[in-house]
């Protein structure tokens, strides 16, 4: 939903770094799917069951689309804030120094999202 209190270039900030995780985020989700033998590899070690892989895809799959789809960005940024919460107690879990990746994801979908939203702009305000 494109909001007319928004500058248009931080309109567009906002959408080019919503993109960022989304992109990455669809890319992993495409390469999971396409070698699925590698990721239940990967999962092992975190001591996830091997039929839950899939279904945590599309957990993943289904927080992207909402965050990616306007009307329902904002139910889509707090889904993936959790999805992305789990991400990083797995990796911090596993003495992993990647737990830092899905932090920096977190704090892009929200930047994204700030910037291109005067609602929740208006909820988290910069104080000057």
């Amino acid at each position: 939903m494109t909001n007319s209190n928004t500058p248009k270039a931080m309109l567009w900030t906002g959408r080019v770094i919503s993109a960022l995780p989304v992109l990455f985020m669809l890319f992993g989700f495409a390469w999971a799917m396409l070698h699925p033998d590698d990721v239940k590899k990967q999962m092992e070690p975190y001591g996830y069951p091997q039929q839950s892989i899939q279904i945590i895809l599309y957990v993943e799959l289904g927080c992207i689309l909402l965050y990616a789809i306007p009307q329902t960005a904002v139910l889509g940024a707090i889904l993936l804030t959790g999805y992305l919460g789990g991400a990083t107690a797995t990796h911090v879990r596993a003495g992993e120094p990647q737990w830092f990746f899905p932090v920096v994801m977190g704090v892009l979908v929200w930047l994204g999202i700030f910037l291109r939203d005067a609602r929740i702009r208006s909820l988290i305000p910069i104080r000057r």
